[in-house]
C-alpha cells in the first residue's frame, strides 16, 4: 500500500454551509416489491442528522480516498487494482479492471423513505470482485441496502445480479449469473426483478424479465442496440435506438413501457443518460446533434439545441428546469431548459480533455462537482449563483474516477 501525504489541499472559501447540501428531494422511492424494515440501516453504522456528503477518487494505480465534504479531512481507503471505468449508486463506487469489477464501500449513504430520510455513516471498505471479461456495464437502483445491481460483461457475456443487502453487509453474493451470447448489453434491476438484454454479433437486440433467482418472467422487449440505463422515481430507463424502455414493478408484476423517439426526429439515440439522483427528467447527449431530454413521469422527449460541441450534459431537474453541461474546451455551463446559457465557469479542465482524461461533472440539489484529472483538482461550484466556483480543492494524484457520495 502506498503511504500518501496530504492528497487534498483546500484553496478558496465556501459561502454557503455544506451542511445544507442535502439531497433529500432527489433519492427515487424504495422500488415496488422490495422493503426493508430498518430504513436502510445496518449493524454497525451510525444514524446521523445530516447527509454525510463526500467525494469519493480512485486514482489510475487504484488508490482510493474519500474526501468529506462537511468537514474537509481525508481519509485513504486502500488500493485496488488499476481502474478503466468507474460507476456508482451514490454509496458504493464499481470499478471495472482487468480482471473484472472491483467494489469499493465509501460507508456512507441515505435512505429514501418518500417522505423523510435517513442517513448513514459506517467504516469505509473494499469488498473484492467480481470476475467477468471484457467491457462491463452497470446498472444500479438508488438504494444501496436493499434490491440488486446488474453487471453484464461484454466479452463473456455474462449476465449478473448482486445482491446489494449483501453488499451492506460487506459480502458479495451473486443472485444469478446467466451466459449469454456476448455482446454489449445491460442488466437493470427493477424491484426484485431485473431486466437482461440479449443479442448477437455483438448487438443486443431484446431485453427479458427474470426474477431475483434467475427465472425467465416472460416479459420481453425489442431494443435495438441497448445503451445507457438511469434509475429515477418513476422507474428504470433502458436506451434503445428507437427510444426507451420504462419499467416499474407494479404490486408482484414486472411493467415495460415504450417510449418512442419523436417520428420526425434524425437526431442520433443517447448512449448514457444523468441527472440529479432520482428525479424525472434525465439528459443525454443526441451526438452532435443536441441534447435529448427523457420527462419519465410525462413519457416524453425533448430535444435542444447544443450551445456548443458537449462532451457530458446532466439534467438538474429544478424549478427552472437547469441542465448542466460540460463543453468541449472544458467550460461547465448552465443551461435553461430551452438549452441557453445562463452561466458559464472559465476552461476549468481544458488539459485533462486535451489529453483524454474525460473529467466526471456530477449534480446534486445545491452543488455541482467537476473532476480535472490531469489539473488535479476537484471544482465545486454553486450552478444557482452564475457558476461562482465555492470551494477548489488541490490534490497530489489524479482523481481519475470521482463519485459524490453519501446521497
Amino acid at each position: 500500500m502506498r503511504s500518501r501525504i496530504a492528497l487534498f489541499a483546500l484553496t478558496g472559501t465556501l459561502a454557503v454551509s455544506l451542511a445544507a447540501c442535502s439531497t433529500t428531494s432527489t433519492a427515487p422511492a424504495a422500488p415496488s416489491g422490495s422493503a426493508d424494515d430498518g430504513h436502510g440501516a445496518i449493524t454497525g453504522a451510525e444514524e446521523v442528522a445530516e447527509p454525510q456528503l463526500g467525494l469519493t477518487a480512485i486514482d489510475p494505480q487504484g488508490l482510493v480516498t474519500h474526501l468529506d465534504l462537511l468537514n474537509e479531512s481525508v481519509a485513504d481507503i486502500g488500493e485496488i487494482s488499476a481502474p478503466t471505468a468507474m460507476t456508482t449508486d451514490g454509496r458504493y463506487l464499481f470499478a471495472q479492471t482487468d480482471e473484472g469489477i472491483e467494489i469499493v464501500d465509501s460507508g456512507v449513504w441515505t435512505w429514501d423513505h418518500v417522505d423523510h430520510f435517513h442517513y448513514y455513516r459506517a467504516a469505509p471498505a473494499l469488498l473484492g470482485s467480481v470476475a467477468g471479461e471484457g467491457d462491463a456495464m452497470i446498472a444500479t437502483t438508488n438504494l444501496s441496502t436493499t434490491g440488486g445491481t446488474g453487471i453484464s460483461f461484454a466479452g463473456s457475456g455474462d449476465a449478473v445480479l448482486l445482491d446489494t443487502q449483501a453488499l451492506s453487509k460487506g459480502e458479495i453474493t451473486e443472485l444469478f449469473r446467466i451466459e449469454r451470447e456476448p455482446h454489449a448489453g445491460l442488466v437493470v434491476p427493477v424491484g426484485s426483478f431485473a431486466l437482461v438484454s440479449e443479442g448477437s454479433d455483438g448487438i443486443g437486440s431484446t431485453v427479458v424479465g427474470y426474477t431475483a433467482d434467475g427465472k425467465a418472467t416472460g416479459t420481453e422487449e425489442p431494443c435495438a442496440a441497448p445503451a445507457g440505463t438511469i434509475t429515477t422515481r418513476v422507474g428504470a430507463v433502458i436506451g434503445c435506438a428507437d427510444g426507451a424502455l420504462l419499467a416499474h414493478v407494479d404490486g408482484d408484476e414486472l411493467h415495460l413501457e415504450r417510449i418512442p423517439y419523436p417520428a420526425s426526429t434524425t437526431a442520433p439515440p443517447a448512449q448514457s443518460f444523468d441527472n440529479r439522483e432520482g428525479r424525472p427528467t434525465v439528459a443525454g447527449l443526441a451526438g452532435s446533434e443536441g441534447i435529448w431530454l427523457l420527462n419519465t413521469r410525462e413519457r416524453s422527449w425533448t430535444l435542444l439545441p447544443s450551445p456548443t460541441p458537449l462532451v457530458h450534459v446532466t439534467a438538474v431537474d429544478d424549478e427552472d428546469g437547469h441542465l448542466l453541461a460540460l463543453a468541449q474546451d472544458g467550460r461547465v455551463l448552465v443551461l435553461d431548459e430551452t438549452g441557453a446559457v445562463i452561466a458559464e465557469t472559465a476552461p476549468l479542465v481544458a488539459d485533462s480533455l486535451a489529453a483524454g482524461n474525460t473529467p466526471t461533472l456530477i449534480a446534486d440539489q445545491h452543488r455541482a462537482y467537476l473532476s480535472a484529472p490531469a489539473e488535479r483538482r476537484l471544482y465545486e461550484i454553486d450552478y444557482a449563483d452564475a457558476a461562482r466556483i465555492a470551494r477548489t480543492f488541490v490534490t497530489t494524484t489524479e482523481p481519475a474516477f470521482v463519485a459524490e457520495t453519501g446521497r
